[in-house]
């Protein structure tokens, strides 16, 4: 059959949408080939009706699949079978016409061509679902209103992740290879004082109860927002995984070990960062941890979006892409589950985690009194 493109004139207005994408003309294709030859539906597979972009043409197809095909020397002689599956599917899409039935005959190039546009459309689909996962997930992470953002962000990425594995299994398999996609980045991530303000916390309580720092490995500098603080706990958690006595002072001598100390950052300006604690380390590094993990989540679904925003990647880079970009925040969920999950009673005094001092007023940086700093 010669290859014609329909007259948009004498199209009807499901077909005229701006700048169609590619999956708009396979679609027309494949249901053209289908009203043409309806045995060549057998070369669809588990194609879905769901799959299609278009609502229009997902009623067409569900009413090319449950009508039964039509004899094919009656098929070739009338109209009959075409005017059943128009009027099964024009209850759900009243828009259609036989006038656009016919169009879709006249668009298709060849019928036994059928399987190419199917994985088109499989692969339009693949996108729009993670492009879909994503969105969600980007949305939980960033949503204040839940009681637990953590589980239910953590809940979007199981969701992300069974969709990765059920279309995964769509495809045949393949070499794995990444999207060709220049991702821009991490967006570095926006320090509000609250959140300043319970890393300073951590930093003095770990001071004051250098005991539990021992079970806080589950805590890693990444997860701070200042790096000045990432490099803080860093100089704490030294001391305490070498046995060494933990206090304002010794912290200030690792931090100058580090280069920590500048015109900005005094001894003094340091000791009184670390010298106010409120709470229990515990508690904090939670908060922060858990920040950190949804500022990850946020940034996987991102790169996801990007990846799929990229029509030159194929259904098996976005899967790989999107798994590979998953991964980085299961390695995440991994030290959230070990920092929450139960674990013996500390025997130090420090209180309970789920239960921090209540405190006047942030504490970073007060001023130290003469007496205890010149001696």
């Amino acid at each position: 059959m010669p290859y014609t493109t329909p007259d948009p004139d004498e199209e009807d207005d499901l077909d005229r949408v701006p700048a169609p994408k590619p999956v708009h003309y396979a679609e027309q294709a494949l249901l053209g080939a289908l009203l043409l030859e309806p045995a060549r539906l057998a070369d669809t597979g588990t194609l879905a009706a769901d799959h299609f972009d278009n609502h229009a043409h997902a009623n067409l197809f569900t009413a090319i699949r449950t009508l039964p095909p039509p004899d094919p020397d009656d098929h070739a002689k009338d109209t009959a079978w075409l005017n059943q599956v128009l009027e099964r599917a024009r209850p759900h899409a009243p828009g259609l016409n036989a006038s656009y039935l016919h169009a879709l005959i006249q668009f298709c190039p060849q019928p036994k061509h059928a399987a190419a546009y199917t994985r088109m459309i499989r692969a339009d689909h693949t996108r729009r679902t993670l492009r879909l996962h994503a969105e969600r997930l980007a949305h939980t992470a960033t949503d204040p209103a839940g009681p637990d953002p953590a589980a239910a962000t953590l809940m979007q990425a199981d969701a992300l992740g069974r969709a990765l594995d059920d279309l995964a299994g769509q495809f045949a398999p393949h070499p794995g290879s990444l999207p060709r996609t220049t991702h821009s980045g991490d967006v570095p991530r926006q320090a509000g004082e609250e959140e300043l303000d319970e890393e300073r916390l951590l930093l003095a309580t770990a001071t004051a109860y250098p005991a539990n720092v021992q079970q806080m490995r589950w805590l890693a500098a990444e997860d701070f927002i200042l790096p000045l603080h990432a490099a803080l706990w860093q100089s704490v958690t030294a001391l305490v995984h070498r046995g060494d006595m933990v206090d304002p002072i010794t912290v200030l001598g690792e931090a100058q070990h580090h280069r920590l100390l500048t015109d900005s950052l005094t001894p003094r300006d340091l000791m009184a960062l670390v010298s106010t604690p409120a709470g229990s380390p515990e508690y904090w590094g939670e908060k922060i941890l858990q920040r950190a993990l949804l500022a990850r989540a946020h940034t996987v679904a991102d790169r996801i979006t990007a990846y799929t925003d990229d029509p030159a990647n194929t259904p098996h880079q976005l899967i790989t892409g999107s798994r590979r970009a998953l991964a980085d925040l299961n390695a995440l969920r991994t030290r959230w589950n070990r920092a929450t999950s139960p674990t013996p009673a500390s025997t130090t005094s420090a209180p309970a985690r789920s239960a921090p001092l209540p405190r006047a007023g942030p504490p970073h940086r007060p001023a130290l009194s003469t007496a205890r700093t010149h001696r």
